[in-house]
């Protein structure tokens, strides 16, 4: 296959975590208490993981890069994105830390609570990126800010390099309780990507402001070229140099929102790869984030490709402002 006729690659750079899922609970058991559960799932996660296994089910053509130990539970998440069948030769161990580890608490009616071990994600460097960055036409970056070795000067130049060699940069954050300093770290990034994709807590800590429209605005004003913001049950908003849009959520039946936002960036890339109009491809987005919110998981209930495109008709939005 030469060249340019092969598939498009996505390569999905980023934090790699084993999750352990506890199924919803009525509520959090009191000290000393001792609860019944259902079976609780073990499976692999963070974004580079959850967005290469749904990129990969859908039949896209996918490589991930990140940092697991040399343990069972690193193992255990090769063997999962292998079986999907994405590219792990990405992936290094390593011999100095064990495999990064949340536990995801669920109560019915209120928000999850996660429990995070940063693990070998902490030795991830953007060298490690740009090595398996080669011949992306997509670069998906995701988990910045908890990268702590991704320096973003580093980055900088990774991302630039892969621009210039002809893919697309589009990056992902995730940004823990209380950290300072975080707009620092991500501003100067926004000028050197196609696309950024943070949840509306993310983006409330980089610029300050409260309401997602506020937020895209800032961060457009930054240098963003787009942005979109996924805000839960809420939806997403998405804004670029001529329009901002409110995505309203699909109607499902809700269990669990993990893994919802890296859905959703799937969905971005595929109606890239795809050239689909702004529309399309948020709706495409949107069914596939929704999605997954019907199980316990990040990936478990992820729509095929025939049920995405049958539920992404009933996707709504809305512009909000229009370039004059």
């Amino acid at each position: 296959m030469t060249a340019s006729t092969r598939d498009p690659l996505v390569v999905c750079a980023g934090i790699l975590v084993s999750d352990l899922f506890v199924p919803p609970l009525s509520e959090i058991p009191r000290p000393g208490q001792l609860v019944s559960i259902e079976p609780p799932l073990y499976q692999s996660g963070g974004c580079a993981a959850n967005t290469g296994i749904d990129l990969a089910t859908l039949g896209v053509r996918v490589r991930v890069s990140g940092r697991v130990g040399s343990d069972a539970l690193g193992q255990q998440i090769i063997d999962e994105l292998a079986a999907t069948g994405v590219d792990t030769t990405g992936i290094v161990r390593s011999t100095t830390s064990t495999t990064s580890q949340t536990v995801v608490l669920s109560v019915s009616g209120d928000d999850r609570r996660f429990m995070h071990c940063i693990g070998a994600n902490a030795e991830y460097t953007a060298a490690e990126i740009e090595a398996s960055a080669d011949g992306a036409d997509i670069l998906v970056i995701g988990g910045f800010v908890v990268l702590p070795s991704v320096e973003p000067a580093a980055l900088i130049n990774v991302m630039d390099r892969a621009r210039a060699s002809g893919a697309r940069v589009l990056l992902d954050v995730v940004v823990p309780l209380g950290q300072r300093g975080v707009a620092d770290q991500v501003k100067p990034l926004l000028t050197h990507i196609d696309g950024f994709l943070p949840n509306e807590d993310e983006a409330a800590v980089i610029t300050g402001e409260s309401d997602p429209v506020a937020q895209a605005k800032t961060l457009l004003a930054w240098g963003c070229p787009w942005v979109a913001i996924t805000c839960g049950t809420d939806g997403a908003i998405y804004a670029d140099s001529t329009q901002i849009i409110q995505v309203k959520p699909l109607a499902i039946d809700y269990v669990d929102g993990s893994g919802a936002g890296d859905a959703f960036t799937a969905g971005i890339v595929i109606g890239m790869l795809r050239q689909w109009p702004i529309e399309d491809t948020l709706r495409y987005a949107a069914a596939l984030g929704a999605s997954v919110c019907r199980g316990l998981g990040c990936h478990s209930t992820l729509f095929t490709e025939e049920e995405a495109r049958d539920h992404m008709v009933h996707v709504e939005f809305r512009q909000i402002q229009e370039s004059h």
